[in-house]
């Protein structure tokens, strides 16, 4: 099974100036995994993206990760 939060880290490391910074928060219902991505704060324009395509690239990604019980993903992007 694959790690959602490496895989978000992976993602995410390149992209920020700040990669100590990144840290991931993950809660778990019966439908649904949320992560809370929180990087610093001048890297949040960066993890976005111009117009959000950063952010939707990632979270189609997400969207496509085969998770048991047919969970789905919601990623939310804060500054720490």
């Amino acid at each position: 099974m694959i790690n959602v939060q490496e895989l978000v880290m992976t993602i995410v490391k390149p992209l920020v100036t700040q990669p100590q910074a990144v840290t991931i928060a993950q809660s778990e219902t019966a439908r649904l995994v949320e992560l809370k991505l929180s990087v610093a704060p001048q890297d949040v324009g960066r993890v976005i993206g111009k117009q959000g395509q950063v952010a939707q690239a990632i979270r189609t990604l997400l969207a496509n990760v085969d998770l048991p019980n047919h969970k789905r993903i919601r990623l939310q992007i804060v500054d720490a």
